[in-house]
């Protein structure tokens, strides 16, 4: 059996609408009997074909007399709702790309791997680094001499948040203290819509998670401690 569902009609207008097609111009009570529905659900389904265009009807001794019309109707229906669909969807995908990025989330391994998570915040304008660890520059030793100088250049704003009041200052960068309980070999870095969340050991690992709601998110932590943070 046809089911015009799938054409987006109501289960109870691909009734009644097949059935007139079998009965020509028919009364509501035929079209019941032969759809296999209530009358009054006839006539609440013929309303809403005649709104459609699906079908029409003639009065015949003041009652309704009804026929379906041309099949491709159906066709023109589809292709005005395309019509209507196609340029919202369009808004639809510019808002999409906008909140939804390509999301990654990449490991790093080693000295060299964390030269890369460095390098790739030197292409942002601000860095806030959550629990900066006073044994980094022993992990990457000479490194951030270079890494600084080139953060200087490019007048990346920096601020920093510390454990330990053994953090030697840095050009343009704001720096506050934590108490030294809360040492940790654990540091967040957020930058952009990237959180990297690294492990400062003997063999380093980071974790670079690119997704700007958790940046987000990681930046308003990041001022809340900032608040809490002593200079």
């Amino acid at each position: 059996m046809i089911d015009l569902t799938r054409a987006g009609l109501t289960e109870s207008e691909s009734k009644v609408y097949l059935a007139l097609l079998d009965l020509g111009p028919s009364l509501a009570g035929q079209i019941a009997r032969k759809a296999g529905l209530h009358r009054r659900t006839v006539y609440d389904t013929t309303e809403m074909l005649i709104n459609k265009g699906l079908i029409g009807y003639i009065l015949q001794n003041n009652r309704r007399l009804f026929q379906a019309e041309n099949p491709n109707r159906i066709l023109k229906i589809l292709q005005e709702k395309q019509d209507i669909l196609t340029p919202m969807i369009s808004e639809l995908q510019i808002k999409y790309s906008k909140t939804n990025e390509k999301k990654e989330t990449n490991f790093y391994k080693g000295k060299e791997g964390l030269k890369t998570v460095f390098e790739d915040q030197l292409n942002e304008k601000e860095i806030l680094i959550l629990g900066a660890n006073e044994n980094a520059s022993d992990v990457l030793q000479y490194y951030f001499k270079w890494y600084n100088e080139k953060r200087v250049a490019r007048k990346i704003k920096t601020r920093i948040i510390a454990r330990s009041r053994k953090f030697s200052k840095m050009k343009n960068a704001e720096i506050r203290y934590l108490p030294g309980k809360y040492a940790s070999p654990l540091a967040i870095n957020i930058y952009g819509d990237k959180t990297a969340i690294i492990l400062w050991a003997s063999q380093p690992l980071a974790i670079v998670i690119k997704n700007r709601e958790i940046s987000e998110e990681y930046k308003n932590y990041f001022e809340l401690i900032w608040k809490m943070a002593k200079e």
